[in-house]
Protein backbone atom coordinates (compact mmCIF):
# COMPACT_ATOMS: atom_id res chain seq x y z
CA UNK A 1 0.00 0.00 0.00
CA UNK A 2 1.39 3.30 -0.93
CA UNK A 3 1.48 6.90 0.84
CA UNK A 4 -0.74 8.91 -0.20
CA UNK A 5 0.30 12.59 -1.07
CA UNK A 6 -1.36 15.29 0.43
CA UNK A 7 0.75 18.02 -0.96
CA UNK A 8 -0.73 20.42 -3.79
CA UNK A 9 1.60 22.67 -3.94
CA UNK A 10 2.88 23.15 -7.89
CA UNK A 11 4.47 26.94 -7.80
CA UNK A 12 7.77 27.27 -8.80
CA UNK A 13 10.04 30.15 -7.58
CA UNK A 14 12.98 31.58 -9.85
CA UNK A 15 15.80 33.69 -8.88
CA UNK A 16 16.51 36.75 -10.33
CA UNK A 17 19.64 37.28 -12.15
CA UNK A 18 21.31 39.03 -9.69
CA UNK A 19 21.27 36.07 -7.13
CA UNK A 20 21.88 33.48 -9.41
CA UNK A 21 25.07 35.73 -10.69
CA UNK A 22 26.45 36.35 -6.72
CA UNK A 23 25.48 32.52 -5.55
CA UNK A 24 28.22 29.87 -4.27
CA UNK A 25 26.76 27.53 -6.50
CA UNK A 26 25.62 30.02 -9.77
CA UNK A 27 23.36 27.19 -11.59
CA UNK A 28 22.56 23.63 -12.86
CA UNK A 29 25.99 23.73 -14.71
CA UNK A 30 28.06 24.73 -11.95
CA UNK A 31 26.07 21.92 -9.63
CA UNK A 32 26.42 19.25 -12.49
CA UNK A 33 30.56 20.41 -12.48
CA UNK A 34 30.50 19.63 -8.98
CA UNK A 35 28.90 16.28 -9.23
CA UNK A 36 31.53 15.42 -11.82
CA UNK A 37 35.04 16.07 -9.96
CA UNK A 38 33.17 14.31 -6.83
CA UNK A 39 32.21 11.07 -9.28
CA UNK A 40 35.09 10.76 -10.80
CA UNK A 41 37.75 11.24 -7.93
CA UNK A 42 36.05 11.47 -4.64
CA UNK A 43 39.38 11.57 -2.04
CA UNK A 44 40.50 14.07 -4.05
CA UNK A 45 36.99 15.97 -4.25
CA UNK A 46 36.94 16.25 -0.21
CA UNK A 47 40.88 16.78 0.47
CA UNK A 48 40.57 19.61 -1.92
CA UNK A 49 37.28 21.55 -0.12
CA UNK A 50 39.17 20.34 3.38
CA UNK A 51 42.43 22.44 2.76
CA UNK A 52 40.02 25.33 1.41
CA UNK A 53 37.67 25.40 4.65
CA UNK A 54 39.54 24.62 7.36
CA UNK A 55 42.65 25.45 9.14
CA UNK A 56 44.97 22.57 10.54
CA UNK A 57 47.61 22.46 12.87
CA UNK A 58 48.96 19.37 11.32
CA UNK A 59 47.71 19.10 7.52
CA UNK A 60 46.97 15.66 6.63
CA UNK A 61 48.24 13.41 4.51
CA UNK A 62 45.66 10.74 3.71
CA UNK A 63 42.09 11.27 2.75
CA UNK A 64 40.37 8.34 3.31
CA UNK A 65 41.29 5.07 5.49
CA UNK A 66 38.90 2.69 4.53
CA UNK A 67 40.79 -0.87 5.72
CA UNK A 68 38.37 -1.20 8.30
CA UNK A 69 35.13 -0.30 6.07
CA UNK A 70 32.42 0.16 7.25
CA UNK A 71 33.97 2.23 9.79
CA UNK A 72 35.95 5.02 7.61
CA UNK A 73 38.46 7.32 8.56
CA UNK A 74 38.92 10.77 6.82
CA UNK A 75 41.79 12.92 7.57
CA UNK A 76 43.15 10.96 9.91
CA UNK A 77 46.59 12.26 10.25
CA UNK A 78 45.63 16.12 10.45
CA UNK A 79 44.97 17.72 13.58
CA UNK A 80 42.95 20.81 14.29
CA UNK A 81 40.41 22.78 17.10
CA UNK A 82 37.14 22.95 16.33
CA UNK A 83 37.20 25.74 18.53
CA UNK A 84 39.11 27.52 17.02
CA UNK A 85 38.24 27.16 13.26
CA UNK A 86 34.76 29.27 14.60
CA UNK A 87 36.25 31.25 16.76
CA UNK A 88 40.37 32.62 16.53
CA UNK A 89 40.70 31.90 12.59
CA UNK A 90 38.13 35.30 12.68
CA UNK A 91 40.32 37.67 15.08
CA UNK A 92 42.26 38.89 12.80
CA UNK A 93 39.39 39.98 9.76
CA UNK A 94 36.71 40.66 11.80
CA UNK A 95 36.63 40.66 15.06
CA UNK A 96 33.90 43.37 15.47
CA UNK A 97 31.33 41.50 13.70
CA UNK A 98 28.17 40.43 15.28
CA UNK A 99 28.40 36.61 15.62
CA UNK A 100 25.01 36.13 17.51
CA UNK A 101 21.97 38.44 18.11
CA UNK A 102 20.20 37.05 20.75
CA UNK A 103 16.48 37.14 21.59
CA UNK A 104 15.39 36.04 25.18
CA UNK A 105 11.79 34.69 25.36
CA UNK A 106 10.49 38.51 26.97
CA UNK A 107 12.04 40.29 23.73
CA UNK A 108 15.73 41.78 25.29
CA UNK A 109 18.28 41.40 22.46
CA UNK A 110 21.62 41.04 23.62
CA UNK A 111 24.42 41.14 20.58
CA UNK A 112 28.28 39.36 21.08
CA UNK A 113 30.71 40.07 18.80
CA UNK A 114 33.20 37.39 17.20
CA UNK A 115 36.07 38.44 19.71
CA UNK A 116 33.28 38.96 22.96
CA UNK A 117 32.25 34.76 22.44
CA UNK A 118 36.11 34.47 21.76
CA UNK A 119 36.68 35.66 25.30
CA UNK A 120 33.75 33.94 27.06
CA UNK A 121 34.84 30.32 25.38
CA UNK A 122 38.39 30.86 26.42
CA UNK A 123 36.94 31.99 30.49
CA UNK A 124 34.69 29.22 30.41
CA UNK A 125 37.08 27.36 29.25
CA UNK A 126 39.60 27.85 31.65
CA UNK A 127 36.82 27.38 34.00
CA UNK A 128 36.60 23.71 32.94
CA UNK A 129 39.89 23.34 33.69
CA UNK A 130 39.74 23.55 37.28
CA UNK A 131 38.04 20.06 37.27
CA UNK A 132 41.33 18.32 35.72
CA UNK A 133 39.42 16.50 33.07
CA UNK A 134 41.47 14.13 30.48
CA UNK A 135 41.08 14.39 27.03
CA UNK A 136 37.78 13.36 25.18
CA UNK A 137 36.02 13.04 28.79
CA UNK A 138 32.35 14.05 28.39
CA UNK A 139 30.48 16.79 28.97
CA UNK A 140 26.96 16.33 29.30
CA UNK A 141 25.05 20.07 28.71
CA UNK A 142 21.20 20.67 29.48
CA UNK A 143 20.88 24.17 28.97
CA UNK A 144 18.41 26.44 27.20
CA UNK A 145 18.86 28.45 23.79
CA UNK A 146 21.01 31.12 24.28
CA UNK A 147 24.35 32.33 23.83
CA UNK A 148 25.86 30.19 27.14
CA UNK A 149 24.87 27.03 24.98
CA UNK A 150 26.61 27.82 22.25
CA UNK A 151 30.11 29.16 24.64
CA UNK A 152 29.59 25.86 26.39
CA UNK A 153 30.10 23.63 23.73
CA UNK A 154 32.74 25.61 21.90
CA UNK A 155 34.50 25.76 25.51
CA UNK A 156 34.24 21.42 25.54
CA UNK A 157 35.79 21.58 22.03
CA UNK A 158 38.92 24.20 22.47
CA UNK A 159 40.25 22.05 25.28
CA UNK A 160 39.46 18.58 23.67
CA UNK A 161 36.27 17.44 25.80
CA UNK A 162 33.19 15.73 24.12
CA UNK A 163 30.36 16.96 24.33
CA UNK A 164 26.89 15.72 24.88
CA UNK A 165 23.74 18.12 24.75
CA UNK A 166 20.68 17.03 26.05
CA UNK A 167 17.36 18.49 24.87
CA UNK A 168 15.95 21.18 27.46
CA UNK A 169 12.80 19.51 27.20
CA UNK A 170 13.89 16.22 27.94
CA UNK A 171 12.64 14.71 31.63
CA UNK A 172 15.15 13.64 34.54
CA UNK A 173 15.04 9.92 33.41
CA UNK A 174 16.82 10.97 29.52
CA UNK A 175 19.28 13.00 31.47
CA UNK A 176 20.10 10.33 34.01
CA UNK A 177 20.35 7.47 30.29
CA UNK A 178 22.60 9.92 28.52
CA UNK A 179 24.30 10.45 32.01
CA UNK A 180 24.59 6.75 32.68
CA UNK A 181 25.66 5.80 29.18
CA UNK A 182 28.27 8.41 28.34
CA UNK A 183 30.04 7.66 31.61
CA UNK A 184 29.38 11.43 31.59
CA UNK A 185 32.25 13.82 34.33
CA UNK A 186 30.89 16.92 33.88
CA UNK A 187 27.08 17.94 33.66
CA UNK A 188 26.04 21.71 32.58
CA UNK A 189 22.97 23.31 33.36
CA UNK A 190 20.75 26.13 34.34
CA UNK A 191 18.60 26.41 37.78
CA UNK A 192 15.35 27.49 35.19
CA UNK A 193 14.96 28.14 31.67
CA UNK A 194 11.79 31.03 30.23
CA UNK A 195 9.88 29.65 27.51
CA UNK A 196 6.80 30.76 26.16
CA UNK A 197 6.03 32.98 28.83
CA UNK A 198 6.52 30.18 31.39
CA UNK A 199 9.32 29.46 33.55
CA UNK A 200 10.60 25.59 33.53
CA UNK A 201 13.20 23.87 35.92
CA UNK A 202 16.66 22.34 35.11
CA UNK A 203 18.84 21.75 37.81
CA UNK A 204 15.61 19.87 39.46
CA UNK A 205 15.13 17.56 36.54
CA UNK A 206 19.25 17.14 36.90
CA UNK A 207 18.96 16.78 40.41
CA UNK A 208 16.28 14.09 40.22
CA UNK A 209 18.47 12.50 37.55
CA UNK A 210 20.85 11.59 39.87
CA UNK A 211 18.86 10.42 42.45
CA UNK A 212 17.80 8.00 40.12
CA UNK A 213 21.18 6.46 39.92
CA UNK A 214 23.92 5.36 37.84
CA UNK A 215 25.54 8.90 37.56
CA UNK A 216 28.33 7.91 39.87
CA UNK A 217 30.64 9.01 36.97
CA UNK A 218 29.85 12.88 37.08
CA UNK A 219 32.43 14.93 39.34
CA UNK A 220 30.49 18.30 39.13
CA UNK A 221 27.55 20.60 37.93
CA UNK A 222 28.24 24.07 36.85
CA UNK A 223 24.53 25.65 36.67
CA UNK A 224 24.11 28.49 34.90
CA UNK A 225 21.57 31.62 37.11
CA UNK A 226 18.80 32.86 35.26
CA UNK A 227 16.38 33.10 37.86
CA UNK A 228 16.80 36.41 40.18
CA UNK A 229 15.70 34.04 43.31
CA UNK A 230 18.29 33.22 45.80
CA UNK A 231 19.60 29.61 45.59
CA UNK A 232 21.53 27.40 47.47
CA UNK A 233 24.43 25.18 45.76
CA UNK A 234 25.59 21.91 47.49
CA UNK A 235 29.37 21.25 47.21
CA UNK A 236 29.74 19.17 43.66
CA UNK A 237 28.17 22.44 42.38
CA UNK A 238 29.09 25.66 41.20
CA UNK A 239 27.96 28.86 39.60
CA UNK A 240 28.72 29.77 36.00
CA UNK A 241 29.06 33.31 37.26
CA UNK A 242 31.61 32.01 39.94
CA UNK A 243 33.78 29.31 37.83
CA UNK A 244 34.97 32.14 35.52
CA UNK A 245 35.40 34.73 38.01
CA UNK A 246 38.99 35.73 37.38
CA UNK A 247 39.35 33.62 34.60
CA UNK A 248 41.77 34.52 32.05
CA UNK A 249 40.17 35.62 28.67
CA UNK A 250 42.54 33.99 27.00
CA UNK A 251 43.03 30.02 26.33
CA UNK A 252 44.94 28.15 24.05
CA UNK A 253 43.33 25.65 21.47
CA UNK A 254 44.32 22.01 22.47
CA UNK A 255 44.51 20.31 18.84
CA UNK A 256 43.09 16.88 18.76
CA UNK A 257 43.29 14.57 15.86
CA UNK A 258 41.05 14.79 12.92
CA UNK A 259 38.82 11.86 14.02
CA UNK A 260 38.72 12.63 17.94
CA UNK A 261 34.86 12.67 18.91
CA UNK A 262 34.02 15.90 18.64
CA UNK A 263 30.45 15.06 20.63
CA UNK A 264 28.04 12.27 21.44
CA UNK A 265 24.41 12.98 20.76
CA UNK A 266 21.90 10.42 21.31
CA UNK A 267 18.54 9.42 19.41
CA UNK A 268 15.62 10.28 20.94
CA UNK A 269 14.48 7.19 21.99
CA UNK A 270 11.22 7.10 20.32
CA UNK A 271 11.60 3.21 18.62
CA UNK A 272 13.63 1.68 21.80
CA UNK A 273 16.91 2.76 23.77
CA UNK A 274 18.73 6.32 23.02
CA UNK A 275 21.76 5.24 21.23
CA UNK A 276 24.68 7.71 21.37
CA UNK A 277 25.85 8.80 17.85
CA UNK A 278 29.31 9.97 17.80
CA UNK A 279 30.97 12.69 15.32
CA UNK A 280 34.50 13.48 14.86
CA UNK A 281 36.17 16.59 14.51
CA UNK A 282 37.25 16.83 11.25
CA UNK A 283 34.88 15.06 8.52
CA UNK A 284 31.69 16.53 10.42
CA UNK A 285 33.26 20.57 10.73
CA UNK A 286 33.78 20.07 6.61
CA UNK A 287 29.66 19.00 6.04
CA UNK A 288 28.90 21.32 8.28
CA UNK A 289 30.91 24.33 6.66
CA UNK A 290 30.39 23.37 3.27
CA UNK A 291 26.41 22.96 3.72
CA UNK A 292 26.70 26.33 5.03
CA UNK A 293 27.65 28.02 1.76
CA UNK A 294 25.89 25.26 -0.87
CA UNK A 295 23.22 24.74 0.81
CA UNK A 296 22.21 27.99 2.23
CA UNK A 297 24.23 30.04 -0.08
CA UNK A 298 25.87 32.29 2.82
CA UNK A 299 27.56 35.52 2.34
CA UNK A 300 29.37 38.13 4.42
CA UNK A 301 26.88 40.27 4.95
CA UNK A 302 23.64 38.01 5.66
CA UNK A 303 21.70 37.71 9.07
CA UNK A 304 21.09 33.89 9.30
CA UNK A 305 18.71 32.62 11.66
CA UNK A 306 18.33 28.63 12.22
CA UNK A 307 14.96 28.13 14.46
CA UNK A 308 16.28 24.41 15.54
CA UNK A 309 17.19 23.86 19.33
CA UNK A 310 21.16 22.68 20.15
CA UNK A 311 19.93 19.58 21.60
CA UNK A 312 19.12 18.28 18.24
CA UNK A 313 21.43 17.50 14.78
CA UNK A 314 20.17 20.74 12.91
CA UNK A 315 21.03 23.08 16.28
CA UNK A 316 24.70 21.42 16.63
CA UNK A 317 25.42 21.84 12.81
CA UNK A 318 23.47 24.81 11.74
CA UNK A 319 23.06 26.98 15.07
CA UNK A 320 27.08 26.21 16.05
CA UNK A 321 29.31 25.08 13.89
CA UNK A 322 27.93 25.70 10.38
CA UNK A 323 27.66 29.05 10.94
CA UNK A 324 30.59 30.06 13.57
CA UNK A 325 32.93 28.90 11.48
CA UNK A 326 31.55 30.18 8.15
CA UNK A 327 32.04 33.51 9.90
CA UNK A 328 28.33 34.58 9.94
CA UNK A 329 26.28 36.71 11.63
CA UNK A 330 23.21 34.72 13.34
CA UNK A 331 19.76 35.29 15.20
CA UNK A 332 19.28 32.73 18.78
CA UNK A 333 15.97 33.01 20.05
CA UNK A 334 14.93 31.55 23.18
CA UNK A 335 11.74 31.13 22.92
CA UNK A 336 8.62 29.27 20.84
CA UNK A 337 6.97 30.33 17.35
CA UNK A 338 3.51 30.97 19.17
CA UNK A 339 4.54 33.42 22.20
CA UNK A 340 3.46 36.25 22.53
CA UNK A 341 1.60 35.75 19.36
CA UNK A 342 1.83 33.75 15.99
CA UNK A 343 3.50 36.07 14.75
CA UNK A 344 6.42 36.57 16.78
CA UNK A 345 9.10 34.83 14.01
CA UNK A 346 8.34 37.60 11.24
CA UNK A 347 8.42 40.19 13.41
CA UNK A 348 11.81 39.23 14.59
CA UNK A 349 12.95 38.62 10.89
CA UNK A 350 11.76 42.00 10.13
CA UNK A 351 13.35 43.65 13.32
CA UNK A 352 16.69 41.82 12.61
CA UNK A 353 16.90 41.67 9.19
CA UNK A 354 17.16 38.22 8.72
CA UNK A 355 18.16 37.20 5.08
CA UNK A 356 18.36 33.62 5.55
CA UNK A 357 15.45 31.49 7.43
CA UNK A 358 15.61 28.01 7.99
CA UNK A 359 13.11 26.36 10.19
CA UNK A 360 11.13 22.94 10.30
CA UNK A 361 7.90 22.05 8.84
CA UNK A 362 6.29 21.56 12.31
CA UNK A 363 6.78 24.97 13.08
CA UNK A 364 4.91 26.32 9.99
CA UNK A 365 1.85 24.10 10.36
CA UNK A 366 1.91 25.61 13.71
CA UNK A 367 1.59 28.64 12.63
CA UNK A 368 -1.18 28.37 9.39
CA UNK A 369 -3.05 26.86 12.55
CA UNK A 370 -2.37 29.55 14.76
CA UNK A 371 -3.90 32.01 11.73
CA UNK A 372 -6.49 29.57 11.07
CA UNK A 373 -7.59 30.10 14.64
CA UNK A 374 -7.21 33.62 14.49
CA UNK A 375 -9.35 33.79 11.68
CA UNK A 376 -12.43 31.74 13.16
CA UNK A 377 -12.07 33.73 16.32
CA UNK A 378 -11.69 36.87 14.57
CA UNK A 379 -14.37 36.92 11.48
Amino acid sequence: MGIESVLSEHRTFHPDQTFVDQANVSGMAHYEKLCVAANENYEQFWADLARELIVWKKPFTQTLNDSNAPFYKWFEDGELNVSYNCLDKHLNTQPNKVAIIFEADNGDVTKVTYKELYEKVCQFSNGLKTFNLDLGDRVVIYLPMGIEAVVAMLACARIGLTHSVVFGGFSAKSIQERIKDAQARLVITADIQFRGGKTLPLQAAVDEAFNLGGCESVIGTVVLKKSKDPIELDSKKIWWHDLIKNQSTKCDPVFVNAEHPLFLLYTSGSTGTPKGVQHSSAGYLLHAMNTMRWTFDIKENDVYWCTADVGWITGHTYVVYGPLAMGATQLIYEGIPTFPHAGRFWQMIEKHQVSIFYTAPTAIRSLIKASELNKESNP
